[in-house]
Formats: C-alpha cells, structure tokens, sequence
C-alpha cells in the first residue's frame, strides 16, 4: 500500500525554541521521501521521527537563509555514512549555489553517496515522472522558490466490468496502455481517478505564485510566520501571517491547510489555528515538531466523469 504523508521534523522559523526545532520536513509520497528546508538539528529530528538517511530521494530547499538550509552539512554526511545506494536530487535556487557547495563540503568526510544537484534558474518542472515536481519564483529578500508536487489524472479499473467483458490477465494491461481493446474502450471498465496535488510554501509576501503553487493542492504546507495583529511585519520581512495563509488556501480551493514556521513572539499556537479558521473552513493543522500528517484520501471524481 502507498504512503503519502508529511513527517514535521522542525516548525521554529528564525529562533528555535523549547518546544519547536527549526524547519524540517519530509514528504513521504509512495516511493518518494522528499526533504524540505533542512535547518539546523534537522539529522537528530529525523532519528526522533524514524526517518532514515536511505529513505531520502530528493532534497528541496526553498532559500539560503539559515532555518532553512544549515542542517545540509549533517544530512549530506549522513547519506555517505549509511552508504545510501539510490541516487538523491538537490533542488534549490541556483543563485545560492555557492552556499550549497560550502554546505555540501563544510568539512572533511568520505563522501559516497550519489548526490545530483539541480539548482533551479526559473519557473516550471524541475523532475517529471509519475508525478511532476514544479517550482516558482516566490518574494522574499533573497531569492527563493516554493514547490509544487502533481500527480496526473489516471483511471481506476473496475474489476466488475473486466469481468463482464471477459478481461484479464495481460488483456488488463494492454487495455490500459492502448485504450482499446476489441470493441471495449478503457472508459467502459474504469472510472476517471483525479490526482493529487501538494504544495510547499515558505518565507514569502503574498503573491502570484504563492496562489499558483497553492491551487487545488489536497495539502497545502505553507509558512504564518506572523499574526494579523504584525501584518506590517509579515509584509517588511518578506513572511505571511496566518490570516493570509488561511485566504490564501480558502481562495485556491485547498482541502488541507498546515501551518507552520512559526514566530518565537507567540508562545500560544491556538491563536494561529483560531485566526486561519475565521477565513478557512477546511481542515486546519497546526504543526508540531514530530507530528506526522496524512495526505488527505482523493478527491471525488467530478460529476461530469462519472461513467454510468
């Protein structure tokens, strides 16, 4: 069975606290375990979380500020300690180039592991397969991009109709490769299956491209640095505030909304879960360090793909 789900290794932003590492996340999505913005303890936070080096295939890193790039060292040393023996692809803006190489060789070790870099010049796909990996520019002092993870639409095979039809075996599977099979079209014995959608959202002000990382994603994991009360703050330092967040997800018709890279300032979490549901009626997460979150099941086909 697929797993599809977040494991919220940090949700600190720039000053960790007591009770919150910096940022850290890991999305487990089938055979894919991407880490996202690995700050600093993130290597101890995955030990915590029982996230092994070798479940690791992609790391992105959204930005070269600190909380979300200074657990690189450890984490790269580490995928040549447990010898991992898949190749993992770096994203991450190719104007900080510079920094991941320091980061990469900060000190002496056997390096091993097979590390592929892919530093992101602009918008668009930046791995295909499967399901897609996107990226856009977002606005932010330095510069810095969000992710976005596609799955595309596909069918559900209906074991009742193949039946009917007399289908199976190999005739299964050439069916779904040609679509046709004899006088019977895939669409007589399946049904369409959306695919999902989860988008990654850091430091950033409100703009374009947060609503397009953001638009129907079944999870969206997107940074409320700020509340309401510091929007001036949110909008000088380059952040969001839970309220805009919230909107933001309302607006794009997200199903699933965690928040995240939270202000040392508040030491109340209610308060970003009670500001992002006056604008937000979805289901709301308020993230927690070693928390783990489950990708919301599919949606619904939609009416007009329902085949009698």
């Amino acid at each position: 069975m697929s797993t599809r789900e977040l494991v919220v290794l940090g949700t600190a932003s720039q000053v960790p606290t007591r009770h919150r590492n910096q940022n850290g996340y890991l999305l487990r999505w089938d055979g894919e375990g991407i880490l996202f913005d690995p700050g600093e303890g993130t290597q101890r936070q995955m030990l915590r979380a029982g996230v092994a080096a070798t479940d690791l295939t992609r790391i992105c890193v959204t930005h070269f500020h600190g909380d979300h790039s200074l657990g690189l060292p450890g984490v790269i040393q580490r995928l040549s300690l447990d010898k991992v023996g898949h190749p993992v692809h770096a994203h991450f803006p190719a104007s900080g180039a510079h920094y991941f190489e320091r980061m990469r060789h900060a000190t002496a070790f056997y390096e091993q592991a097979d590390l592929r870099e892919q530093p992101i010049t602009e918008d668009g796909p930046i791995a295909t397969g499967k399901v897609s990996l996107e990226a856009r520019r977002l606005s932010h002092p330095v510069e810095a991009f969000g992710y976005r993870l596609v799955e595309p639409d596909g069918r559900t095979m209906l074991p009742e109709r193949l039946r009917e039809r007399g289908i199976q075996g190999p005739d299964v599977g050439r069916l779904q490769r040609e679509g046709r099979l004899g006088h019977t079209t895939i669409e007589d014995v399946s049904v369409h299956r959306p695919g999902q959608r989860f988008a990654f959202v850091m430091d950033t002000r409100l703009c374009d491209a947060v609503y397009a990382l953001a638009e129907d994603a079944d999870m969206l994991v997107i940074e409320s640095t700020f509340l309401a009360e510091d929007t001036h703050l949110a909008r000088d330092f380059g952040h969001l505030t839970a309220q805009q967040a919230a909107r933001v997800a309302a607006e794009s018709g997200v199903r699933q909304l965690v928040l995240t890279h939270f202000s040392q300032r508040y030491p109340d979490p209610a308060r970003f879960r009670e500001e992002a549901g006056a604008e937000f009626d979805g289901e709301i997460v308020v993230a927690e360090d070693l928390e783990r979150v489950q990708v919301p099941k599919r949606r619904s086909s939609p009416a007009g793909h329902r085949e009698p």
